[in-house]
């Protein structure tokens, strides 16, 4: 039996947080990071970070100042999709790969969905639209080609049940939160995946794993939102051990408004 960590982080800059990685990698010592808004074209990738942090093999998709994921792993990657174009667009949202341990394949999927702006209303904002559509299509692809040994990751942006927001009734109207966004990526989740997260930590128990720059303090605050996740294909639930969330990253000079986030599996 092998165990697997693996581990997500909306960096909101690679270039600019690379150093926190070494930090995350001896915290959390995952085999696998997933990594969204790195912000860094592919020829600009700091390749040396990956040695660095003992994940030496790297898969990215990137694009100057915007999005961007990236995969680093421990085991040789072998990448998983056709070109991660999602809605006609070629933003940098989506990397898959595929690993082998112990005999058995694994395909990671590293997302970043699109954040939506501010208006929840698809008529007067395109991002919201953009945002719903990306969803639909995400939960339509996964219903035509239902996940097996699959490991899907990532900032999600949406904190889709009641106890994922610090306050469900005021934020039903915050882009997120809104019964549009919450709805559509529980439907993309029941296509054949469990939420690892909420496994260990069910409701209604206060989950987040992000904090606004608003907040000055955000400890004394704590007006968090779970918008990270990792969820596994049904039929790899019994594989499941147990999740962290290092929600002491966000103390970290420049920190991220996101925390690192990790699933260990015995396969």
């Amino acid at each position: 039996m092998t165990r697997l960590t693996i581990a997500t982080w909306n960096i909101n800059s690679l270039r600019l947080r690379q150093e926190h990685l070494l930090t995350l990698t001896e915290t959390l010592a995952p085999d696998i990071l997933c990594l969204q808004e790195t912000k860094v074209p592919d020829d600009q990738f700091p390749h040396a970070i990956a040695e660095r942090i003992g994940l030496p093999h790297v898969l990215m998709r990137g694009m100057k100042s915007y999005n961007g994921v990236a995969i680093f792993s421990r085991y040789p990657l072998i990448l998983a999709d056709q070109g991660g174009q999602w809605c006609g667009k070629n933003d940098c949202r989506h990397l898959g790969a595929s690993v082998t341990l112990g005999g058995k394949t694994i395909t990671i999927d590293n997302f970043y969905v699109p954040a939506g702006g501010d208006i929840p209303d698809r008529s007067k904002n395109e991002k919201f639209a953009h945002k719903l559509d990306f969803i639909a299509a995400t939960r339509d692809h996964f219903r035509a080609h239902p996940p097996q040994h699959r490991i899907l990751v990532g900032d999600l942006n949406i904190a889709p049940l009641e106890h994922d927001v610090w306050s469900h009734k005021q934020l039903l109207d915050v882009v997120s939160h809104t019964p549009n966004e919450t709805t559509g990526l529980l439907d993309w989740q029941a296509q054949g995946f469990t939420d690892a997260l909420r496994h260990f930590t069910p409701e209604p128990a206060k989950l987040y794993t992000w904090w606004s720059y608003r907040n000055r303090d955000w400890r004394a605050s704590n007006r968090g939102r779970r918008l990270d996740h990792i969820w596994v294909s049904n039929d790899l639930r019994p594989a499941l051990r147990e999740t962290r969330i290092l929600t002491d990253a966000r103390d970290w000079t420049s920190a991220s408004d996101h925390v690192p986030v990790a699933l260990t599996l015995a396969l």
